[in-house]
């Protein structure tokens, strides 16, 4: 974990839940062995982590700079309360801090790309120059608090659009549900957010790409108590706390 702190901690107990890689049909994606059976795209991409984590465990000179680049606005771009900026309070380094501990012989990088206010369809257009030329191995991409003033369609063509841009390199994508704004009621299946979220869901489905589910992380513990305002510097702003439960997350995947 991130923190000791009995908050943080207490989510752990269920944070599995929150980590979800999503699966279509094997005969629709998914390379074929030789005997003519078919991956499904979750073993594939159980496979290509594994793979990834093998090669963040070698020592020089075997191995590499390997690069994390995480896009979207201004909550991975580290803003917190009335425009200041914490980076080092944000989830993409403190993710970047906890995985070089669990790999210190690992060269890892991590870019943000982040910019505040910032929506999808901006994001996507900035895509191949901002991001795909860093040449990274895994992008993560998080923009639905900003894509409420898209709506769902329009925010779903450009979040695969950064998708398929990102597979046809070969690059692993992990998706992010949003942290919660106290401006909606997260135990209401009918807010912007909500549906947001489960459109990122149903895209990790049909790609199987792994999806961190920050909203249904702090949805569950809203449900069962927890003030939403424990997790946030602003409303729309999740704090250090907020931040260490997203990167326990994301380090999920690489445990």
């Amino acid at each position: 974990m991130i923190t000791k702190n009995n908050s943080v901690m207490h989510a752990g107990l269920f944070a599995t839940c929150w980590l979800t890689i999503g699966f279509n049909a094997a005969a629709q994606v998914g390379p074929k062995f030789g005997s003519g059976q078919v991956r499904s795209v979750q073993t594939v991409n159980r496979q290509s982590f594994d793979e990834l984590k093998r090669e963040l465990q070698l020592k020089w000179p075997n191995n590499r700079l390997v690069r994390f680049v995480f896009h979207g606005h201004s909550v991975p771009a580290g803003y917190f309360r009335a425009g200041r900026v914490r980076r080092f309070d944000s989830y993409p380094i403190l993710f970047h801090q906890e995985l070089c501990e669990r790999y210190p012989t690992a060269v890892i990088d991590v870019c943000t790309t982040a910019i505040g206010g910032e929506n999808a369809k901006s994001g996507s257009q900035r895509f191949a120059d901002d991001v795909l030329s860093l040449k990274p191995d895994v992008v993560f991409i998080d923009y639905c608090l900003n894509d409420r003033s898209l709506g769902v369609d329009v925010a779903e063509e450009s979040w695969r659009k950064m998708i398929e841009q990102s597979l046809d390199k070969d690059i692993h994508v992990v998706l992010l549900t949003p942290t919660p704004d106290s401006h909606e009621d997260i135990l209401d299946p009918e807010t912007k957010l909500a549906k947001h979220s489960e459109s990122i869901r149903q895209l990790g489905r049909e790609f199987g790409l792994p999806v961190v589910d920050s909203y249904a992380l702090f949805r569950e513990l809203v449900s069962e108590g927890t003030n939403v305002s424990k997790f946030l510097s602003q409303p729309n702003h999740p704090n250090r706390k907020g931040h260490e439960l997203v990167a326990d997350q994301i380090l999920r995947l690489f445990r």
